[in-house]
């Protein structure tokens, strides 16, 4: 039981939520420009989709 693995601490905790395109750095989560802003509506659109279908199919049966 000697033999455990140990979480090492991250040295730069500073993670930001969204990265500038001027900014050249590596720890944010998403990046400011048109495909990130594509996938968000997109992701949105699925989740509507899918709340629809769930309410419509509540009231179906």
């Amino acid at each position: 039981m000697e033999d455990t693995l140990r979480d090492e601490k991250i040295q730069n905790e500073k993670t930001e939520f969204a990265k500038e395109a001027h900014d050249d750095k590596e720890e944010y989560i998403f990046q400011k420009n048109s495909i990130t802003k594509k996938g968000f509506f997109i992701v949105i659109a699925a989740l509507v989709i899918l709340a629809v279908a769930l309410i419509a199919s509540g009231i179906a049966f």
